[in-house]
């Protein structure tokens, strides 16, 4: 991860753990997806942002994004370094292995080295 990557990833995470204190969950979560692009390539970025999505999901009482995000817990840990579906957003309402476009800012914060 290049620098300016992991300063939008830390940025994205303390807005969308902001948001969460706040209880707008519909942005935290919005905030944490744009976290799992940008940090599903490193072991720790990628389990941090799971584990908000998990929080998210309980305020929310959304036993399916509980569920979804109890199985990708374990994966984020086991395959971050090996494999990730590259523009995933990592919330249960989308395939754990389905590779997603990157939005272009995203996209071009990755690939500046």
């Amino acid at each position: 991860m290049n620098q300016r990557q992991r300063q939008a990833f830390a940025a994205a995470m303390a807005d969308g753990r902001r948001a969460y204190r706040q209880r707008h969950w519909k942005q935290a979560f919005a905030l944490l997806e744009r976290a799992h692009v940008l940090g599903q390539t490193r072991m720790v970025p990628h389990v941090q942002s799971h584990w908000w999505m998990l929080k998210v999901g309980w305020q929310r009482r959304d036993a399916r994004e509980v569920r979804g995000q109890l199985l990708r817990l374990p994966a984020a840990v086991l395959l971050s370094r090996l494999w990730v579906p590259l523009g995933n957003t990592g919330g249960a309402n989308v395939s754990p292995v389905q590779p997603m476009p990157v939005a272009e800012d995203l996209r071009e914060l990755m690939e500046t080295e």
